[in-house]
């Protein structure tokens, strides 16, 4: 039995579009994992508070947990590794239908594909997969970098 703790401002709650980096430690190894909110698979854009819980979850009929995939795949094991969350958001509220979601969605993704190549070349480890770069908001994208500047 152990004492573990969590801190997290309440901002974390706000449902929309966010970016978000997670640092994970095992041992004396350290990756990053990308992700978004606000995806493909519905129109709702949640928060990443909500998105941590999901990412973690170690049922085995678990389907959203793409970091706990990632990391075991790493050769981490869960229950041993550290866990810092970054977020940067909301990039843009919840949208109230499917068609505003899209075009948000699609504002959004690019960036997430572009923060993970730029940490990438700034010679981070990277998890998972991101699909290929297509054209990003630069001005949007530098306001993140300014927002994670320092973190990782």
């Amino acid at each position: 039995m152990k004492l573990h703790s969590l801190a997290f401002h309440g901002g974390l709650l706000e449902r929309g579009f966010w970016l978000y980096v997670w640092r994970v430690r095992h041992g004396s190894e350290c990756a990053l994992y990308v992700g978004r909110t606000g995806d493909s698979s519905s129109r709702y854009a949640s928060s990443p508070f909500s998105r941590l819980g999901q990412h973690l979850d170690v049922r085995t009929t678990a389907t959203a947990n793409m970091l706990l995939r990632n990391i075991r795949a790493a050769g981490f094991d869960p229950h041993q590794t550290s866990f810092e969350l970054f977020s940067v958001g909301p990039l843009f509220p919840e949208q109230p239908d499917l068609l505003l979601h899209r075009k948000h969605r699609d504002i959004v993704g690019p960036l997430e594909t572009a923060l993970a190549e730029h940490l990438k070349k700034a010679g981070h480890r990277v998890l998972g997969k991101h699909p290929t770069i297509r054209p990003y908001d630069a001005a949007l994208f530098e306001t993140v970098l300014l927002h994670l500047k320092g973190q990782l």
